[in-house]
Order: C-alpha cells, then sequence, then structure tokens
C-alpha cells in the first residue's frame, strides 16, 4: 500500500522512491498519510526543475536556485548573469540532482513535522 503512495508522486525517480522508502520506514498508516500530505507540498518535480532552469537560462538568471530555496546562490546568478551562463547550463544538465537534493530535505523537514505531531 506505501508503495503506491510513494508512485502517485509525479516525476518520482527510482532513487527518490528508495530514500522515501528508508525513511518512512516504521511509520504507521496515519503518520505516512501525514507525511506524504507534507511532503507531496513540498517536492519539486525534476521535470518542473528542467524548466526552471531553462527559464533562468533565457529569462530570469538563478530562478532555479531561488525556487528550491537557495537565495545566495539564485542572488549570485542573477547578478553574475547566470555566472556568466556557464552555471546555467550546468544547472540544467543537473536538474535532476538539483531537484533529488532538494526533495531530501524536504523529506528531513517533513519526517520533523510528523514525529512534533505526535507529542
Amino acid at each position: 500500500m506505501f508503495d503506491q503512495n510513494f508512485m502517485s508522486l509525479p516525476g518520482i525517480t527510482p532513487q527518490e522512491y528508495s530514500y522515501l522508502q528508508s525513511a518512512t520506514q516504521g511509520l504507521n498508516e496515519q503518520q505516512l498519510r501525514t507525511f506524504l500530505m507534507i511532503y507531496s507540498g513540498k517536492r519539486k518535480n525534476p521535470s518542473d526543475m528542467l524548466l526552471f532552469c531553462i527559464i533562468g537560462l533565457f529569462l530570469v538568471p538563478g530562478l532555479q536556485r531561488f525556487i528550491i530555496g537557495q537565495i545566495g546562490m539564485g542572488i549570485l546568478y542573477l547578478l553574475t548573469g547566470g555566472l556568466c551562463l556557464i552555471g546555467s547550463i550546468i544547472d540544467i544538465v543537473n536538474h535532476k540532482t538539483l531537484a533529488f537534493e532538494h526533495n531530501q530535505r524536504m523529506v528531513f523537514e517533513s519526517m520533523q513535522m510528523v514525529r512534533m505531531s505526535n507529542f
């Protein structure tokens, strides 16, 4: 049953799927529902991240960094034109990694919220 919940997340990768399985091990059904509700609102889909990276390359340098909460890097990209476009191109190539790293942080935050709600 838990597998169906994870697979309903749009654009989930096998790496993220296995990370979610290990992170949510030991949660009961209610805790898992709460976790998924919180996490699904915070996670970034890798295909959406690719779109943000392309927009960051052509329109607003650093948009992808602002979206994932890296405000300092976003300002740096904005002021330097995406680090002279090289940083933006690298982000396009690594868009899945950017999304996965952000999603890992969101798993941690969501788990903390679930654990705090039990008290």
